[in-house]
């Protein structure tokens, strides 16, 4: 499966969210705008993309450059389906400086409400507002197929690390509401073990249940930037559960990682934590 990496950046001011026209293709083709968005270049680090591309295609200097999220969803591309990766930042600007839209782009607007707006966004940055406006815990994953999107959080804990260790997962449903939520011990691990051994147990879980589309939530920035194909997978005791986990999510049509912090993430945690617990005061 062919795979797409952007750079997205949002910047917000008080007039709104800066989204920039793109230049019209073939005369025939309809105009979309969208967020600053780049390619990253041979060598370049995704932050050194964004401040890039949003220089060369703007005019503006970025002063702040946060990570806020990372994204995938599958698109159609003729017969086949093309695997797109946004990585999304949070940036800021230099105050009082106007874009100067170039290259790719022809003209700039700040956006209050987009629900109000005759702007039409290309599907990408439509799915990138999307969960925006919705919030981390989005249960949306695409602008395509949302009717049974869910949400997995998964956590993994290790007493020594390496030492005795468990996994934990939450699901919600659209709505928010927790529908299952478990733990399970999986003996003497360390803690990078046991955040992928996590992963792999809400996958599994998805598929056995029939979801399709899922977005899934660690608060391990490394599984996450892995999985999203940032980081490279170059530790022999996670590669094969990597793999494994790379051949499972072809069971879904949709399907993203994202990272949250620890305190986000506190009922898979204490799903972790208490199947330890029930194994140690066994013993």
């Amino acid at each position: 499966m062919k795979q797409r990496i952007r750079v997205v950046g949002i910047i917000k001011t008080d007039e709104g969210v800066l989204v920039l026209k793109q230049s019209r293709g073939r005369s025939e083709s309809p105009v979309f705008w969208e967020l600053p968005t780049g390619k990253i270049k041979f060598g370049e680090q995704p932050e050194e993309a964004m401040a890039r591309s949003l220089t060369e295609y703007t005019g503006l200097n970025a002063t702040s450059i946060k990570l806020k999220d990372v994204i995938t969803f599958l698109a159609p591309e003729g017969a086949s389906q093309l695997s797109n990766l946004y990585i999304i930042y949070e940036l800021e600007v230099t105050g009082g400086k106007r874009p100067e839209p170039r290259d790719r782009y022809t003209a700039f607007k700040y956006i209050k409400d987009f629900a109000l707006s005759n702007v039409r966004l290309n599907e990408a940055s439509a799915a990138v507002m999307e969960i925006e406006n919705e919030g981390a815990g989005s249960d949306k994953i695409n602008s395509r197929d949302t009717a049974n999107a869910i949400t997995i959080n998964v956590d993994g804990a290790s007493r020594g690390n390496p030492g005795p260790s468990g996994i934990g997962y939450v699901i919600h449903d659209n709505s928010g509401k927790i529908v299952e939520q478990g733990g399970e011990f999986i003996g003497f691990a360390t803690s990078r073990v046991a955040e992928y051994y996590a992963m792999r147990k809400g996958i599994e879980r998805a598929i056995e249940l029939g979801y399709k589309s899922v977005k899934f939530i660690s608060d391990s920035l490394m599984v996450v930037n892995q999985l999203n194909g940032i980081f490279t997978v170059k530790n022999q005791d996670i590669l094969p559960i990597y793999k494994d986990i790379l051949e499972k999510i072809d069971e879904f049509e949709a399907v993203s990682f994202a990272h949250v912090p620890r305190s986000e993430n506190t009922i898979a945690d204490s799903e972790a934590n208490a199947a330890i617990d029930h194994i140690l005061k066994k013993n």
